[in-house]
C-alpha cells in the first residue's frame, strides 16, 4: 500500500479519472449557486445538481471534482471524538448519462488496488440488496468472490430524494484490522464498530421514483461517486483519525505550538485541540468563498464555528486574537489546489481578526449578563437556570452553553438542560419552517423547467446592437408555453441568438425591441431563467409572433450605454476602494443600472469625507486617463497570471473574460463595458452606508446621471442665493455672517430670558409659604420649556436659600415638571425626585430625580394645579 500525502491522493485520483477522458473541474464555491436548497456545499455532488435533472448542459458527459464540503449536522460532537469534523474535501467521478455499472465499478477496483496499491485482501463491498447486477459485475468482471460482497437494505445502500432520480448504491470498505473492532462475533461489513470502514460510495441512479412510490428505468442513467479524501488519506498514512493525516497533522501542531500544549497527553486537551484545528480549516475556506459572519443563515454557521475556536482556544490559555495567525497553516496547505485562499488571504485574516475581537467584546457582554440572571437565581433562592436564559445567552449574545454551565457549577448552579435542547430544537424547527416548499433546487417550479435543456442562445451583444437574422426557438405566452402570440399577450422569446443582455452580475438586462414579419415584441427585461437560458420578456404590441420566425432584435442603445458606464464605473471604484481602504475590501454585491450605481463592499467602519473624497478623485482620474477596456477571454490560471480579481458568488468555467482597464483595473467580468474610460464622463458618489456587519453600501452617478446632479446642485445653489440676497461666490461668507448674527440674538434672547426669570422669581416668591418648617414655594409658569425652568428654579434656589421649589407649566402643549431642594430641606426628608414623580402622575405623566432635583413630563395642562397640590401633600408626609 502507498503511503500518500492528502495532495497526493487528490492529484492521483483527478489525473486516473482524466486518463479514464473525464474533464476536471476546479471545486465549486462552497455557496451554492442558483440552489436556495442548501446554505452550504455539503457533497460533491450538490453543484451538479443542475446538470443531474437535465436543468443545465453539462460542460461534459464525464465529470471529475474534488469539492470543498461543510456539514454542521455533528458540530456538537465535533472535537469530542476524532471521527468528526465540519469541513472535508469529496473526490468524485461523474457520468451524465454515459458511462454506468460495467465501467465506474470496474475502474474504481482499478484505482484501489492498482493505483494507490491497496492490498485486495483487505477490501469489502456492499451492494443493495435487490441490485443482482451490480452485485454480478464485482463478481464476475472483477473477481471478487461473493464471502467479500454484502447485501445491505435500502436504508444504507439505496439513495432516493423524494420523487425523482434515484438508485442503489455500491459501496468500497477497508479492513482496518481486529483491533478496531469490537470482539462482537457478528462483527462485520456494515458493523458500527470501527474496524471496516467506508471510503467510496457508488451511487447509480438508474430509476425514476414517481409519486405512487413505484419505480420507472432511466433512459438515460447517471453515476455519483464521492470518495472522502481525508478518510482515504488515514488508510494510506496508516493513521488512526482525520486529525492525523499529514495537512491535517500540520495545523493541528501548528495550534499546539500557538497554545503551547501536547497532543494525546490529556483528553479534554486534545478536545479542544480539535475543534480549532477542524473550524480553521472551514472558516478559512468559507470566508476565502465570501461568507461574512451573520446571524442567520451561512453567515451564522461561519459566526458560530469561529466563535467556538476562539472560545477553546482560551480554554487551551491562548492570549489575544490568534485565529487569524492560525489560517495561514490552512493556506499553506491547501492554497496549491485552492489558489483563491492565497488570492484573498489578507481579506481572510481581516475578516477572522476583526469577528474574533468582536467576540472577546461579546463575551465580555454575555458575562455581564450572565452575573445579572445569577444574582436574580441567588435572591429568589434558584440553583438552576431556565433555558429560555440559557438559550438567550447563546442565541443572542453567543455565549457558548459549556461555558454557562462551568461558571453556574463554580457556584453550585446548573442549567436546565433539557429546556436548553427543547428551545434549540424550536430554533431549528422555526428556521426549517421558514424555508418555503420548494423542488430539488430549492426553487419553485415554473413553465421554464418543461423548456429543452439544450436550449441556447448566443450572446452577440458585445460587439453589435442588433441581429437582423435571429430565430424564435421557443415561446412563453401567458405563462405557458406556446406556438404563437397575437398583440396585447405578455410573452417570454428565447432566440438561438442575441444582442440583449441578461441581467447578471448586477447588472440590467437590456430593453428593446424584436421586430419579425408579422408583428413587434416591445421587451421591457431580459433575464437568464432556468439552465441559464435567455428570456426577452415583453409584450406583442403589433401583429402576431410564431415560433421559427425570423426576428430583427435591437436593444435600447441609449440604456445600454447608460447602464455600461455604470459597470465600468464600478470596476474602477473596485480599485480605488482597495487602494484607499486595503486588500481586505472585497466586492460584496452590486446594482448596476442605466440610472445609477449600487455597489456593496467588504469593510468595517464608516468612511470618512477625507477617504470618500480620495476614492472619488482616483476614479475621475482613471475616467479623465482615457484608459482603453479591452475584453478577452482566456484560461482562469492566465487570468490569474494578469492580475485579474475574481469576484464572490460567481461561478467561472475553465475559459473566463477579463476585462482590463488599461492595467489599473483588471477583473473577470462577463458583463457589457465602454471601449475607453473617458466615456464614464463623470463619477460622482452620492451615499455611503452599512447595509450589514462588515459590508459598506456606495450609490454613485455617472456621466448624465452625474450632469443631472450638478445642475440640481447648481439650481439649490442658486435659490440660496437669492433668499439670503447674495451671489454663488459670496454665499459661504453670507452663510458665516447670518449664523454670526443669529448666534448673537441667541445670546440676545437668553439675557432677556434671565431679565424675565428675574421678575418672575420675585413674583413667585411673594407666593412662599411653610410646611412643616420648610419653606416652599409651588407656582404655575407660562411658556417655558424645560431649560428655562430650570434657570428659573436655580434663581428661586439662590433667593430663597434654603426651601423647596416646585414649578409646573405647558408650553406646545406639553407639561414640564420641576423640583428641587436646598440640602437642610433634603437633610429633613425632603426628596424631589419622590415629590415630581407623585405630581406627574397627576397629569399623567412620568418622571423621577435626584433628591435635590428631579424633572418630569405630562399631558394633561389641566391638571397642572391639582399637581402643584399634590406636590404640597407629599412634601408634608416626606418631612413627618
Amino acid at each position: 500500500m502507498k503511503y500518500l500525502g492528502v495532495n497526493e491522493v487528490r492529484e492521483a485520483f483527478l489525473s486516473f479519472f482524466e486518463s479514464k477522458d473525464h474533464l476536471r473541474l476546479k471545486s465549486f464555491s462552497l455557496v451554492p449557486h442558483n440552489d436556495n436548497s442548501l446554505l452550504l456545499i455539503n457533497s460533491g455532488m450538490a453543484p451538479m445538481k443542475a446538470y443531474f435533472t437535465g436543468q443545465e448542459i453539462p460542460p461534459s458527459k464525464r465529470v471529475t471534482t474534488c469539492q470543498k464540503c461543510i456539514r454542521t449536522g455533528d458540530i456538537e460532537n465535533v472535537g469530542k471524538t476524532a471521527r468528526h469534523g465540519t469541513f472535508f474535501e469529496m473526490l468524485g467521478d461523474f457520468s451524465f448519462g454515459d458511462y454506468f455499472k460495467n465501467e465506474i465499478i470496474p475502474w474504481s477496483w482499478e484505482f484501489v488496488t492498482k493505483v494507490l496499491e491497496i492490498p485486495e485482501d483487505k477490501l469489502y463491498v456492499t451492494i443493495y440488496e435487490n441490485d443482482d447486477e451490480t452485485g454480478n459485475i464485482w463478481h464476475e468482471k472483477v473477481g471478487l468472490p461473493w464471502e467479500k460482497i454484502t447485501r445491505l437494505g435500502k436504508e444504507d445502500n439505496f439513495w432516493e430524494h423524494g420523487t425523482g432520480p434515484c438508485g442503489p448504491c455500491t459501496e468500497i470498505y477497508y479492513d482496518r484490522g481486529p483491533e478496531y473492532g469490537c470482539d462482537s462475533p457478528t462483527c462485520g461489513v456494515g458493523c458500527d464498530c470501527d474496524r471496516y470502514m467506508e471510503f467510496w460510495n457508488l451511487v447509480l441512479t438508474q430509476f425514476n421514483a414517481e409519486e405512487d412510490g413505484t419505480y420507472t428505468e432511466l433512459e438515460m442513467k447517471n453515476v455519483d461517486t464521492g470518495m472522502g479524501l481525508e478518510r482515504m488519506a488515514t488508510i494510506l498514512q496508516g493513521v488512526d483519525s482525520i486529525f492525523d493525516v499529514d495537512t491535517v497533522k500540520s495545523i493541528r501542531d501548528a495550534v499546539c505550538a500557538k497554545a503551547n500544549v501536547f497532543y494525546g497527553k490529556d483528553h479534554k486537551t486534545d478536545v479542544s485541540v480539535r475543534v480549532i484545528t477542524d473550524h480553521i480549516r472551514s472558516v478559512t475556506m468559507m470566508t476565502a468563498d465570501g461568507v461574512l459572519p451573520s446571524n442567520e443563515g451561512r453567515g451564522y454557521v461561519l459566526r458560530r464555528l469561529l466563535r467556538r475556536a476562539a472560545r477553546h482556544g482560551k480554554l487551551l490559555g491562548i492570549q489575544g486574537e490568534f485565529l487569524a495567525e492560525l489560517s495561514k497553516s490552512v493556506i499553506a496547505c491547501s492554497g496549491d489546489a485552492y489558489p483563491e485562499l492565497v488570492d484573498k488571504q489578507e481579506y481572510i485574516f481581516k475578516i477572522l481578526s476583526t469577528e474574533e475581537n468582536s467576540f472577546y467584546k461579546t463575551i465580555d457582554k454575555g458575562m455581564e449578563i450572565l452575573k445579572e440572571d445569577m444574582e436574580e437565581m441567588k435572591a429568589a433562592g434558584q440553583t438552576v437556570m431556565s433555558g429560555e436564559k440559557s438559550f438567550r445567552l447563546y442565541d443572542t449574545y453567543g455565549f457558548p452553553i459549556d461555558l454557562t454551565k462551568e461558571i453556574l457549577e463554580e457556584a453550585g448552579m446548573s442549567v436546565d438542560e433539557d429546556a436548553f435542547a427543547a428551545e434549540m430544537t424550536a430554533q431549528k424547527e422555526r428556521a426549517r419552517s421558514a424555508r418555503a416548499k420548494s423542488n430539488y433546487m430549492g426553487a419553485a417550479e415554473t413553465v421554464y423547467n418543461d423548456l429543452p435543456a439544450d436550449l441556447e442562445t448566443a450572446f452577440a451583444g458585445y460587439d453589435v446592437f442588433e441581429v437582423k437574422d435571429a430565430k424564435i426557438v421557443a415561446l412563453v405566452a401567458n405563462d405557458a408555453i406556446s406556438a404563437g402570440a397575437q398583440a396585447g399577450v405578455s410573452v417570454a422569446v428565447f432566440l438561438d441568438k442575441t444582442p440583449f443582455y441578461a441581467e447578471s452580475g448586477g447588472q440590467i438586462g437590456d430593453k428593446g425591441i424584436l421586430k419579425t414579419a408579422d408583428g413587434t415584441v416591445e421587451v421591457s427585461d431580459c433575464v437568464k431563467v432556468v439552465g441559464g437560458k435567455i428570456a426577452h420578456v415583453g409584450q406583442v404590441t403589433e401583429g402576431s409572433i410564431s415560433l421559427g420566425d425570423t426576428v430583427c432584435a435591437s436593444i435600447d442603445t441609449k440604456l445600454r450605454l447608460a447602464t455600461a458606464r455604470n459597470h465600468s464605473a464600478t470596476h474602477l471604484l473596485h480599485k480605488a476602494l482597495r487602494t484607499v481602504l486595503g486588500t481586505h475590501v472585497e466586492q460584496a454585491g452590486s446594482l448596476v443600472s442605466a440610472d445609477r450605481l449600487r455597489f456593496d463592499f467588504t469593510h468595517f467602519t464608516a468612511m470618512t469625507a477625507e477617504e470618500l473624497q480620495e476614492v472619488e478623485r482616483l476614479v475621475n482620474e482613471a475616467v479623465f486617463a482615457s484608459y482603453p477596456v479591452v475584453a478577452e477571454e482566456m484560461s482562469i490560471d492566465a487570468a490569474r497570471e494578469k492580475g485579474a480579481m475574481a469576484l464572490f458568488g460567481e461561478k467561472y468555467g475553465d475559459v473566463v473574460r477579463v476585462v482590463d482597464m488599461g492595467g489599473y483595473s483588471i477583473e473577470l467580468c462577463g458583463g457589457a463595458h465602454l471601449k475607453n474610460t473617458s466615456q464614464v464622463g463623470s463619477f460622482k458618489i452620492i451615499s455611503e452606508n452599512g447595509v450589514a456587519a462588515g459590508v459598506r453600501r456606495i450609490e454613485a452617478l455617472t456621466g448624465e446621471g452625474a450632469l443631472q446632479h450638478y445642475q440640481a446642485q447648481e439650481g439649490e445653489i442658486r435659490t440660496l442665493c437669492r433668499m439670503v440676497k447674495t451671489t454663488p461666490d459670496k454665499l459661504l461668507g453670507r452663510v458665516e455672517q447670518l449664523l454670526a448674527e443669529q448666534k448673537e440674538m441667541a445670546k440676545e434672547m437668553e439675557r432677556l430670558k434671565a431679565k424675565m426669570a428675574g421678575g418672575a422669581a420675585e413674583e413667585i416668591l411673594s407666593k412662599k409659604t411653610e410646611i412643616g418648617g420648610v419653606t416652599v414655594l409651588a407656582a404655575e409658569v407660562k411658556e417655558m420649556d424645560g431649560n428655562a425652568m430650570r434657570t428659573l428654579g436655580d434663581s428661586l434656589k439662590n433667593k430663597l436659600g434654603s426651601g423647596v421649589i416646585v414649578l409646573a407649566g405647558a408650553k406646545d402643549g406639553k407639561v414640564n415638571l420641576m423640583a428641587m431642594a436646598t440640602d437642610d430641606a433634603v437633610q429633613k426628608g425632603v426628596h424631589a425626585g419622590n415629590i415630581i414623580k407623585g405630581a406627574a402622575a397627576v397629569c399623567g405623566g412620568g418622571g423621577g430625580g435626584r433628591p435635590n432635583m428631579a424633572q418630569a413630563g405630562g399631558k394633561d395642562a389641566s391638571k397642572i394645579g391639582e399637581a402643584l397640590e399634590k406636590a404640597k401633600e407629599i412634601i408634608g408626609e416626606q418631612i413627618k
